[in-house]
């Protein structure tokens, strides 16, 4: 019963640490989606170009999209004429990071991860985009694509794609307080019901590390060098988890020894790619595209996480530090509030949709 009551207040203790974070993430998506136009990322990547790769990888980091939501949006780039390598990195750094996530990193690990974080999405993206554009394209004509709205194999033509209420342009004449409502709406409404579940998932998971895992785990059976990214690979790259909800899990590594490198890995690998992911990306794209696109992920977080310890080595610090300090201090009226209205607005999607299921909606952002 003891070990019971340990693991639900570890789960009480993350979720009053992430909430405000989380909530003020949520608000940042909102804002994206209300005032940033639906075709802007259309615009600027629909076009064979070596700098629609450089846009891709960056356009893709403050978009809060899951790996489910991005491969239908993905699709629809492809369709406009955008090259596979651009795809490729718009596919990538979306799903391992957004804004919400961010906020989270800084909530639950430290501001040198929270930095890292983005710069890293953004790097290993424009790796895979760049080797998948060095590959000569062999545009096949009827090509089968994705629709944005129910992942259905249908056969589109170039000036078909885009039309539905999802992607094509808002009508003009918005107010601002008209656009500031659809974007929270969004944001508290879908992007909630869409990565809510899985949020608290990686929280209870998170919980599961911080009760049962020893603190001494990873230096006395892993390591923190080499082998411990290999094995975040090995974790990550199958498995489903949102870049929101991976954060909580990597920090819980954390506190049981898990280097900074090893943590950056698992945040890369784990919300870029599934097996479901892959192989959309093999049937869209060509298996050899889906070879790049993980193989990539998976050589560039390694990389990525052996130069993160290289900097964390050079300055002394520790993210075991930092995670420990921030579960020692109190937390206010503020924390308690937002993590009741986390729980009410996760709880309200969950009951009023079924339980959710992915793929009705994720694509419709």
């Amino acid at each position: 019963m003891e070990i019971v009551i340990q693991y639900f207040l570890e789960v009480w203790e993350i979720l009053l640490e992430a909430a405000p974070y989380v909530l003020f993430g949520f608000f940042v998506a909102g804002l994206l989606k209300g005032f940033l136009p639906d075709d802007f990322v259309a615009r600027h990547l629909g076009k064979n170009t070596k700098g629609a790769v450089v846009k891709a990888s960056m356009f893709g980091v403050p978009l809060p999209l899951c790996s489910c939501g991005v491969i239908p949006a993905a699709a629809g780039l492809r369709q406009q004429g955008a090259s596979k390598g651009a795809t490729t990195s718009f596919m990538i750094s979306t799903p391992e990071t957004g804004v919400d996530s961010i906020a989270i990193t800084y909530a639950l690990l430290d501001p040198i991860m929270t930095i890292f974080r983005p710069v890293a999405a953004f790097i290993s993206a424009l790796t895979a985009g760049t080797l998948v554009d060095m590959f000569p394209e062999t545009p096949k004509p009827g090509k089968v694509a994705f629709t944005p709205l129910n992942f259905a194999p249908t056969t589109m033509k170039k000036e078909e794609v885009c039309t539905s209420g999802c992607c094509s342009s808002k009508p003009a004449g918005k107010t601002v307080k008209e656009k500031f409502s659809a974007g929270m709406q969004f944001a508290f409404g879908e992007l909630i019901a869409d990565i809510g579940k899985w949020l608290l998932i990686g929280v209870l998971i998170a919980a599961v590390v911080s009760t049962f895992l020893p603190v001494t785990f990873f230096q006395e059976y892993v390591g923190d060098g080499l082998f411990s990214m290999i094995l975040m690979v090995f974790i990550g790259v199958p498995m489903y988890v949102c870049a929101t909800a991976s954060t909580p899990i990597a920090a819980a590594l954390a506190l049981k020894g898990l280097s900074p490198g090893g943590a950056l890995v698992f945040l890369l690998a784990g919300p870029a790619t599934n097996a479901a992911t892959i192989t959309v990306v093999a049937q869209t794209l060509g298996k050899r595209v889906a070879f790049i696109y993980v193989s990539s992920i998976a050589v560039t977080s390694v990389i990525l996480g052996l130069a993160v310890n290289w900097v964390y080595a050079k300055l002394g610090l520790s993210v075991f530090s930092w995670v420990n300090t921030v579960e020692a201090h109190q937390h206010g009226a503020v924390g308690y509030l937002s993590v009741i209205i986390l729980l009410a607005l996760v709880g309200k999607q969950l009951i009023g949709r079924g339980g959710h299921k992915h793929g009705q909606s994720c694509g419709c952002h």
